[in-house]
């Protein structure tokens, strides 16, 4: 594939490229500052560009195969960060004329699927500690549902530094249950296997880590 990541210097994002250029897939990377980029290879392109820079965005993603906005918070202060990145992708892309869109959200503002506890207790109590990033992720899911591209958004819950296993649990009609977190180099195999994946167009993926040895479950 060829294929663009907004948010390349991220926990996810920068998973997303080491592992696509180890599959043999050209990479072009938006940074805003490339040397927080830790990655080198001549499948990679780097383009320096913020959120703002249309013209440029949309040279970054004209021609690919399919463009993963992996950006996010980085504190609990309030942010905009995933809703810009969401109208500067969707905007970059229709004037592209590129298609495929994945975005990286959250399964923490959402309860469908959850157990009582989790949705009665657990959740409400997320809910306030993290409402600023919570909220730029509920605007920028409708932003790209709202768009003709062909989307997928992708909600982990809680995000840790573990390494890949590829054992992935996912579901379309609801958060998985009984596992709360997921490893970002899952997070980043799974979005590379969602953006090859034309069953998933215009679907809304919760996924979490899956028992060792499993395999990615739908």
């Amino acid at each position: 594939m060829k294929l663009t990541v907004l948010g390349a210097t991220g926990g996810v994002g920068s998973e997303v490229v080491k592992q696509a250029l180890a599959a043999g897939h050209h990479v072009t990377a938006v940074v805003r500052d490339p040397a927080r980029l830790d990655a080198e290879d001549e499948l990679l392109e780097v383009v320096v560009a913020g959120l703002s820079e249309h013209g440029a965005l949309a040279e970054a993603v004209s021609g690919r195969d399919v463009v993963i906005s992996a950006l996010g918070a980085r504190d609990r202060t309030p942010t905009t960060v995933v809703t810009d990145g969401a109208h500067a992708a969707v905007a970059a892309l229709g004037s592209a004329g590129t298609r495929r869109l994945l975005l990286v959200s959250a399964s923490g503002p959402f309860v469908d699927g959850d157990a009582f506890f989790t949705r009665n207790v657990v959740k409400p109590i997320l809910g306030r500690v993290l409402r600023h990033a919570f909220a730029d992720m509920i605007a920028a899911e409708r932003i790209v549902r709202a768009s003709d591209l062909d989307w997928t958004i992708v909600r982990p819950p809680r995000l840790l530094n573990g390494p890949h296993t590829g054992a992935i649990a996912a579901r379309t009609d609801g958060n998985v249950r009984g596992s709360y977190s997921i490893n970002r180099a899952d997070v980043a195999d799974y979005l590379l296997r969602a953006a090859a994946d034309d069953s998933l167009v215009h679907q809304t993926v919760s996924i979490a880590q899956g028992r060792r040895g499993s395999r990615v479950a739908g």
